[in-house]
């Protein structure tokens, strides 16, 4: 699984992709390509997906600070890798779209209930709080599903660019 010298820098440049366009659409509540790229990044390169997963990790502790709101990021990013790793690759190509970006929404409406158990060991929330703690963001986490869903349309794509980028620095 150890990257070569070419995977590490286009694992780093992936890494910082998403961390950009996480900057560039910071307006927009929730709405964002994170899940978009980790899908389609999981796709291609399988389990060495989770190198720039973790480039992204580490961009966002570096400039928004390690915080505790930055602890659940250590593994709800892996949560989303694992549901596409469980995918089949073969796939038919008509439903590739489709099963991505529901996989991709799936992990934006459950966004809260993922991030929440984190929260509550960190605050030292009751179960209790960590419901009610759920239950005040589901709104967020409803434009989350829904934007990852359509920000899913690009998951073949890139797939698509991806490939061929691969392809042609082999030869």
């Amino acid at each position: 699984m150890r990257p070569t010298t070419r995977e590490a820098a286009i694992f780093a440049m992936l890494g910082a992709i998403m961390y950009c366009s996480k900057v560039l659409l910071e307006f927009a509540p929730n709405i964002h390509l994170i899940g978009t790229l980790i899908t389609a990044f999981t796709v291609v390169y399988r389990k060495k997906a989770l190198y720039p997963i973790y480039v992204y990790v580490l961009l966002t502790g570096m400039f928004n600070g390690f915080a505790t709101w930055w602890i659940p990021y250590l593994y709800i990013w892996t949560i989303l890798w694992a549901a596409v790793m469980l995918l089949p690759q073969s796939l038919p190509k008509k439903v590739q779209p489709l099963v991505y970006m529901l996989v991709c929404a799936a992990h934006g409406f459950l966004y809260g209930t993922l991030y929440a158990p984190a929260q509550a060991l960190l605050y030292g929330m009751p179960f209790r709080g960590m419901i009610a703690w759920i239950i005040a963001g589901l709104y967020f986490d409803c434009i989350h599903g829904i934007s990852n869903f359509f920000c899913g349309i690009l998951i073949v794509p890139i797939i698509s660019t991806l490939r061929l980028a691969e392809r042609n620095a082999t030869r």
